[in-house]
């Protein structure tokens, strides 16, 4: 080991942990965001799922190291992370297959799948602490991925649900190299088990999805109000549930739009015709 993963020992042991206890996470959100999928899906089949979430989080935790370690230290800091996932992972595998589990099997399944998160992600030229759409599309990318992992090529709801998982351990991934105390699992374990919810998660994840907006707005005399959904949370609806939804959200609209006739026109509050919206 080098002097600089000596250096880094702590954390890189604690990043391992971290990595594969969120990919092992994410994969029981898929499932639970997927339970027809998770009923066919093979042993085989949830390890590729958990591979895929390795690689985006390899690739992350690359991106957040050209901000907390120095630059000499970065590749060789990498490299040690590779070794920590592979003996981290040997470790959590030994109770299942015992004395048979093949270490370098192990160390071969690593490589290989931190040389193809390099493939997939490093063409993605953006800075990890801000937001972008080269980001947005490397995310999007990745959601594509595991939902065809799935079997679900095309699942807006499977792809976003993976999005979330992965953009939520950044702020993880960056409080261990900052040297902080390991974060728990609650804020991955709390995020949405659907899309439908994500507008409730917690800001911690660096990104919030509008799903429904509904907006009053006056013109003269008239007060028009309008609702709308996006377009991936429409696309995630059986044609039952959006006659529902748009049943329910057209009910809100009528009660928001006589309310706010009522203020906007109302003398205290002639000011709302200069705004023009609500």
């Amino acid at each position: 080991m080098t002097t600089a993963n000596t250096q880094y020992t702590e954390r890189l042991r604690q990043l391992a942990e971290l990595m594969l206890a969120v990919s092992g996470e994410s994969v029981t959100m898929m499932k639970r965001n997927a339970p027809q999928q998770a009923m066919k899906l093979k042993r085989q089949d949830e390890w590729s799922v958990y591979l895929e979430f390795l690689k985006i989080m390899f690739n992350l935790t690359d991106r957040l190291v050209a901000l907390h370690v120095p630059l000499k230290d970065q590749m060789a800091f990498m490299n040690g992370l590779e070794d920590a996932v592979t003996q981290q992972l040997t470790r959590v595998l030994e109770p299942a297959f015992g004395n048979n589990a093949d270490q370098m099997e192990i160390v071969l399944t690593i490589g290989t799948t931190v040389a193809a998160s390099r493939q997939a992600y490093e063409s993605y030229k953006f800075l990890i602490s801000e937001d972008s759409k080269t980001k947005n599309e490397m995310f999007r990318d990745f959601g594509d991925k595991v939902a065809e992992t799935l079997g679900a090529p095309g699942n807006a709801q499977l792809s976003s649900a993976a999005m979330l998982c992965a953009d939520a351990v950044v702020p993880a991934l960056s409080a261990v190299l900052q040297g902080q105390a390991p974060p728990s699992l609650d804020a991955l374990e709390s995020a949405p088990a659907s899309v439908t919810n994500v507008a409730e998660q917690e800001k911690t994840t660096g990104q919030e999805i509008k799903l429904v907006s509904l907006m009053s707005s006056v013109s003269g005399e008239e007060v028009e109000t309008r609702w709308g959904l996006h377009p991936r949370f429409r696309e995630d609806l059986t044609p039952s549930e959006l006659q529902q939804l748009t049943k329910l959200l057209n009910r809100v609209a009528k009660i928001l739009g006589e309310r706010y006739a009522a203020v906007a026109f109302s003398k205290d509050w002639a000011s709302w015709h200069k705004a023009g919206h609500a």
